[in-house]
């Protein structure tokens, strides 16, 4: 698919400098720099900056806010203006914590005090289609790694507590020397047609009016066209011909690849498991130009940024060669 890397944390090219993480030197030179900026993570919130044109709140590394943080930074890559880092600064107890924290979608955003007004920490869902394609890619490595070392601070071989290892790309254990490294999820997400039409489902719990793309975790010793042919026929009863590849999309909710497909079905007969998905329907390429207008009284778009409306946007306007 000729604009698959377009789609949101789809990349930038960032240069990752992987050969970097193993060298003390190196990375302690690179904290050492005046044009070094980190990013704080607060409980999977990314600090952001301004309101009508949202960023990433890259900070000097010298930021009070950073003391905060109980492990060492992890680094991200180099930019054209230098070396980037994040901390995460979760143990931070602002005065309220919301209800929403944790939730689906938290609209909440926190303010820490001694940062200027207005920096923010905010939902990665609610900006993430107005970052620049750079500050998606860094923050969505962020949220994502610092997540995976929130998760996994002792080893699942002895249970000892494990230390930050290749500047936060690997987790060591002191006590088994067992190596532990950042996890990604691969699932894929089905863009499944019978003729005109797409299919469309909904999980237990979703907000009102939201349906999206059939989609599922792969299991281990499958592949992606059998994890494809699995999860249509488990969630709607719909047997698949052929399948094929489109576009992949980090997605750091908290560690997921979503692997966009498409999918041919051999019939329109819908056979729901209650247990996997609420409801699944068709729709056809009209009434999908309705839910994007905002028209339809049933249906609301698929979330922008997120690689269902991607794929459903790019099919409705016949750009999946």
């Amino acid at each position: 698919m000729k604009l698959a890397e377009t789609v949101t944390f789809g990349g930038s090219a960032l240069d990752r400098a992987a050969h970097l993480r193993g060298d003390r030197d190196s990375i302690a030179n690179l904290l050492a720099k005046p044009t070094t900026r980190a990013l704080a993570v607060w409980r999977g919130k990314p600090l952001i900056h301004g309101t009508d044109h949202v960023a990433a709140a890259w900070l000097a590394l010298g930021n009070p806010v950073f003391r905060l943080a109980d492990e060492a930074p992890t680094f991200l890559g180099l930019g054209e203006t230098g070396a980037h880092f994040a901390y995460d600064i979760s143990g931070w107890e602002p005065q309220e914590v919301p209800d929403t924290l944790g939730a689906f979608f938290d609209p909440s955003e926190q303010r820490r005090p001694g940062l200027p007004e207005d920096h923010r920490f905010a939902e990665l869902r609610s900006v993430m289609t107005r970052l620049t394609p750079r500050d998606a890619e860094l923050v969505a490595t962020a949220r994502a790694i610092l997540g995976w070392h929130e998760s996994h601070g002792y080893c699942a071989k002895c249970g000892c507590k494990t230390v930050v290892a290749q500047a936060g790309w690997q987790r060591d254990c002191p006590a088994c020397g067992a190596h532990h490294f950042p996890r990604t999820d691969p699932v894929v997400i089905m863009l499944i047609t019978y003729g005109n039409s797409v299919l469309l489902g909904r999980s237990p719990g979703w907000p009102e009016g939201m349906y999206s793309l059939l989609a599922g975790f792969v299991e281990p010793g499958e592949s992606i066209e059998a994890a494809v042919r699995r999860e249509v026929f488990e969630e709607a009863g719909i047997t698949i011909a052929e399948v094929g590849y489109l576009a992949s999309q980090p997605w750091p909710f908290p560690s997921s690849l979503m692997l966009g497909c498409s999918g041919r079905a051999t019939s329109d007969q819908i056979v729901i498991d209650p247990h996997e998905i609420e409801e699944a329907l068709w729709v056809s390429r009209e009434e999908l130009m309705q839910i994007f207008a905002g028209t339809n009284s049933r249906i609301k778009p698929a979330r922008g940024g997120a690689i269902a409306h991607f794929l459903l946007r790019n099919w409705l306007a016949d750009r999946l060669d």
